[in-house]
C-alpha cells in the first residue's frame, strides 16, 4: 500500500543513512515519503493464517509463523512463499519465529501446558525437530529472542507469581528453565502479550528486555546477563485491565528503546500508546504524539538512529524523531514488523497478509 501523504518533521534526519534530495523539504525536514518510499507492498502468501511471528533475514528472505501451525518462507522478496510448516503442528499457534538465515530458524508456539513448544530447522524447513515441550500446565510461553546464533531465551507468564525464563546455548536444540531467584515478583494479574513476537527482545550479546500489561502498571524488565537477573521499571503506557499494557518492544542498542501497546480490543481508545527510553529501559517517557490506536509491533528502521515503524490492526505509523512523535502512513491490518540490516522491512498479520516496504 502506498503512503497516503507527505509529512514533514523538522530536524529528524538519519545519522547513518543519507536520504535522497527528494526526501527533504525547503527547510531541511525529513519527510515520511522520503523514508518510506512506496510504503507497504502487499505480497500474495496463498494463506489465510494470522501471522504474529516474523523474521526478516534480508530484503529477499523472510519467515512468518502463525495460526494452524503455519510457517512460510520466501527467498525472492515475497514473490513466492513456500509452506514449510512442521508436520503435525496444525493445532498449534505459532507466535514467534527467529531465523538466522534462509536455512536455520527456531519457532515458538504459545499456549497452556503442552501447547507451548519450540521447533528448530537446519534445512530451510524441509525437516523440523521439536526441541522443547512445556510440561507445566500452569506455564504459558509468549515469545523468545536470540543474542546470537547460539544463545537465546524464551519467556513464560508468571507461575506462582514469578515470570519463567527458558534458556538455550546451542541455537535452540536444547533448553532449560533458569532459576527464578533473579526475577522480581509479578504484579497481581500481570502477564506478557503473545501478539507480535516482540514482548521479549534483545540487543547485543547479553542485554534483554520484556514488556508486561494487565496489572495496575505496565512494566519493562531488563536483564544484563541473558536472563539470569532482572530489574524492573514502570512505563506510562496505561494498563489496569487484562487487555491493556505494553505489547511490543524494540531496542536499537543497549540504550535506546521503544515501547508500543494500548488496548487491543476493537474500538477501544489507546491513549499514551507509546513510550521511549534513553537509558536502557531504566526509565520511560510517554511519546508526545503517540499512535492514535493500539499498536502491537515496533521495529527500528535500519541504518538510522531516529526512524522506526509501528504496526497494529488499524494501521502503521512511522516516527522520525526517535519515538517522540508518530505519524500514520497506512491503514491496513498488521500484527508484527521486522527489519533486516540491508533495509528489508517486512510486516505480517491476519488473513495471510504479508508486506514488504518498498523504496
Amino acid at each position: 500500500m502506498a503512503c497516503a501523504a507527505v509529512i514533514g518533521v523538522a530536524g529528524a534526519a538519519p545519522v547513518s543513512a543519507q536520504p535522497s534530495a527528494a526526501a527533504r523539504t525547503a527547510t531541511g525536514a525529513l519527510t515520511v515519503s522520503g523514508v518510506l518510499g512506496g510504503g507497504w507492498d502487499e505480497k500474495d502468501s496463498d494463506s489465510d493464517a494470522r501471522f504474529r511471528g516474523l523474521a526478516a533475514v534480508s530484503r529477499s528472505t523472510a519467515w512468518v509463523a502463525g495460526t494452524n501451525g503455519t510457517v512460510l518462507r520466501t527467498r525472492d522478496g515475497g514473490d513466492h512463499w513456500r509452506d514449510v510448516s512442521p508436520p503435525g503442528a496444525g493445532k498449534l499457534e505459532f507466535r514467534d519465529i527467529e531465523a538466522f538465515d534462509a536455512r536455520h530458524a527456531v519457532v515458538l508456539s504459545a499456549g497452556e501446558g503442552a501447547a507451548s513448544r519450540v521447533f528448530r530447522t537446519d534445512d530451510g524447513g524441509a525437516t523440523w525437530t521439536e526441541s522443547f515441550r512445556n510440561t507445566d500446565p500452569r506455564a504459558f510461553y509468549d515469545c523468545m529472542t536470540f543474542f546470537d546464533s547460539s544463545h537465546g531465551i524464551a519467556l513464560a507468564d508468571p507461575v506462582d507469581g514469578t515470570y519463567r525464563i527458558l534458556s538455550t546455548a546451542d541455537g535452540g536444540r536444547n533448553w532449560r528453565v533458569l532459576p527464578t531467584r533473579g526475577m522480581p515478583p509479578a504484579q497481581p494479574g500481570e502477564a506478557s502479550f503473545a501478539a507480535s513476537g516482540q514482548c521479549l527482545v534483545s540487543s547485543g550479546a547479553y542485554d534483554a528486555w520484556f514488556a508486561t500489561g494487565g496489572a495496575a502498571k505496565s512494566r519493562v524488565l531488563y536483564s544484563p546477563d541473558r536472563g539470569r537477573s532482572w530489574t524492573v521499571s514502570e512505563t506510562p503506557v496505561p494498563a489496569g485491565d487484562p487487555a491493556r499494557g505494553v505489547f511490543g518492544l524494540a531496542f536499537r542498542d543497549r540504550t535506546h528503546g521503544l515501547a508500543v501497546g494500548g488496548d487491543h480490543r476493537s474500538g477501544r481508545p489507546s491513549p499514551k500508546a507509546a513510550a521511549v527510553s534513553a537509558d536502557g529501559g531504566a526509565s520511560w517517557q510517554a511519546a508526545a504524539r503517540p499512535p492514535k490506536r493500539y499498536r502491537s509491533g515496533v521495529a527500528w528502521f535500519p541504518r538510522t538512529t531516529r526512524v522506526a515503524l509501528a504496526v497494529g490492526p488499524t494501521g502503521s505509523d512511522v516516527t522520525l524523531d526517535g519515538g517522540r512523535s508518530w505519524h500514520t502512513f497506512d491503514d491496513e491490518s498488521y500484527d508484527t514488523v521486522d527489519c533486516s540490516a540491508d533495509v528489508g522491512c517486512w510486516a505480517a498479520g491476519e488473513d495471510g497478509r504479508i508486506a514488504r516496504l518498498e523504496p
